[in-house]
């Protein structure tokens, strides 16, 4: 006969420990299904937004809720949109359902859009890194519920990069879609926590001090996850974006994103995009690949030309050990022989780094030691922040 005993989210079977599985929070239907009876639904969703294997919208079709929208992130409703690419407003042909894009010139709901909703449902996955727009996605998205007066249900996902907190704090004179708060890179925290901290920082203005309570005034739930923490190592069981498709992709993303504000490609158009970056310049002797035009990624930088650089798919991605890895930026500059041509002249990487600072630092030649530690004073600012809204047991 086999006992079962449960301690802090951990399976103890005659003494073997198992994980318990993480499950979240769109999977809590009793949480939430009571509140969507009667009512008017619009859900901002993507091909993230599943229940077991079955999307949230079917899933909540088949108990019966009445959902009039569809609202959808960056890459679109099914998730194969390239990267900053505008995606149209649509129909839905499973199930008729309008679908209203939230990306590009239009970033959150209108009025018009609204008129007819009772309540607003925001389930998408998130990566953990802030220039992964789906955070400003919330944000716009928390802004339109208290402006219209609709109530507001946030399903909480596991952020798979929630157990470190790292990178330069954004200045906000660099606040921009792919950064709009004064947060690290990495913030170690979920969808739900943030959308707390948004609400309870005043952030997002008019959100009252008891905001988490649904009534007809009040706007924010949460539905946590079950049996997370933030040591927790999460697997996504769907792709979040079509250049992120795997965890050693995820791993590395907030590292090797700083590669889209330079010259250097980091695979998009391969089959390792965020595993791998090179340039034609770099020397001939290391590791090569040639970006293509491909679903999600139709025009790559340095499309159909040989680069040479370094492969990560292997990398193991322990030596993260809760740090952004700067070893392959500054590695890239080193060995990149125009330094001038090195960083876009739009200053798109000052934008992903929320400042001119780390820019400045790599030209200047800083140590990565040096660089790290001028990131200290605003982490720890924010790591007090963020303590308050914790909905799970931090790393620390």
């Amino acid at each position: 006969m086999k006992l079962a005993l449960i301690v802090s989210g951990i399976l103890l079977f005659n003494g073997v420990v198992r994980a318990q599985e993480i499950l979240p929070g769109a999977n809590q239907l009793d949480e939430y299904l009571p509140l969507l009876k009667d009512k008017a639904v619009a859900i901002f969703a993507n091909q993230t937004s599943v229940v077991g294997k079955t999307h949230l919208v079917d899933t909540l079709l088949k108990r019966g809720v009445n959902i009039r929208k569809i609202f959808a992130p960056e890459h679109g409703f099914r998730g194969t949109a390239d990267a900053g690419e505008n995606v149209n407003n649509l129909t839905d042909p499973k199930t008729g359902i309008p679908i209203i894009s939230l990306y590009g010139n239009k970033n959150k709901p209108s009025t018009e859009d609204l008129k007819d909703i009772d309540i607003m449902i925001f389930d998408i996955q998130d990566v953990g890194a802030r220039f992964y727009t789906y955070i400003s996605s919330l944000q716009k998205y928390m802004e339109a519920a208290v402006m219209n007066g609709k109530p507001l249900i946030v399903l909480d996902r596991p952020n798979p990069n929630g157990f470190y907190v790292d990178g330069p704090v954004l200045d906000t004179a660099f606040r921009s879609f792919v950064g709009m708060q004064s947060i690290p890179v990495v913030y170690g925290m979920t969808m739900g926590e943030y959308a707390d901290m948004l609400a309870g920082e005043r952030l997002v203005p008019g959100f009252p001090k008891d905001y988490k309570k649904i009534s007809s005034r009040i706007y924010l739930l949460i539905v946590p996850n079950q049996h997370y923490t933030h040591k927790s190592k999460y697997n996504l069981p769907v792709k979040p974006s079509p250049n992120l498709p795997n965890m050693q992709a995820i791993y590395l993303y907030p590292s090797i994103c700083f590669f889209e504000g330079t010259s250097i490609s980091l695979g998009r158009g391969t089959d390792k995009p965020f595993q791998q970056f090179g340039h034609p310049s770099f020397p001939k002797n290391l590791y090569r690949f040639t970006p293509r035009s491909t679903e999600g990624a139709r025009n790559p930088p340095l499309i159909n030309q040989l680069c040479y650089g370094y492969d990560l798919s292997k990398v193991n991605v322990a030596i993260i050990k809760g740090h952004i890895q700067l070893t392959w930026l500054l590695k890239a500059y080193h060995l990149f022989p125009d330094k001038e041509k090195f960083f876009l002249a739009s200053n798109y990487f000052n934008t992903l780094a929320g400042s001119s600072v780390l820019a400045q630092q790599i030209r200047d030649g800083k140590r990565e030691s040096a660089i790290r530690k001028s990131w200290e004073p605003g982490i720890s600012r924010f790591k007090k922040i963020r303590k308050k809204y914790l909905l799970y047991p931090d790393f620390e």
